[in-house]
């Protein structure tokens, strides 16, 4: 059927199939402004991934190679966030440490970063609860509100 003023185009679209190959499947790492931080016991680095042909790399993958390169006893030592991915692809570039050991990790790494690597489990605490917390620190002073706590 063809309305006023525009053409009826049954029969006259074409589907084009586009099939799209993974050119280079491999990812070039390296690493700027390397630093060992001895008072945190890590070593830290911003991290440059080269993945052309490839939409991204899973930090998976990004902490195996890491941790070869830079013969880490333990992949969970390995901590990789802040990844960007540059305007048209290609490459990303983030923010990566390399803990001494696993203590180091727990001491020294944000809560939400442990668990991320498995190392800790989420505590699972209600909204409510956690307000209503909150509520009993405001109303003491001093040392007690370590004791709520």
């Amino acid at each position: 059927r063809s309305r006023a003023g525009t053409p009826s185009f049954r029969g006259a679209v074409t589907t084009h199939r586009v099939v799209a190959k993974m050119s280079n499947t491999s990812c070039t790492l390296r690493t700027r402004k390397f630093m060992t931080n001895r008072l945190l016991s890590r070593r830290q680095f911003i991290l440059d991934v080269l993945h052309p042909g490839r939409a991204n790399v899973p930090k998976a993958e990004l902490r195996e190679k890491l941790a070869k390169m830079y013969d880490v006893s333990d992949n969970a030592c390995v901590s990789l966030f802040g990844f960007r991915t540059q305007f048209g692809g290609g490459k990303s570039t983030g923010f990566g440490l390399i803990y001494d050991n696993i203590d180091a990790m727990k001491k020294f790494e944000p809560k939400h970063r442990v668990i991320r690597a498995g190392l800790k489990e989420k505590v699972t605490k209600s909204r409510k609860q956690i307000k209503e917390k909150k509520n009993r620190v405001k109303k003491l002073r001093g040392s007690a509100k370590n004791k709520v706590m």
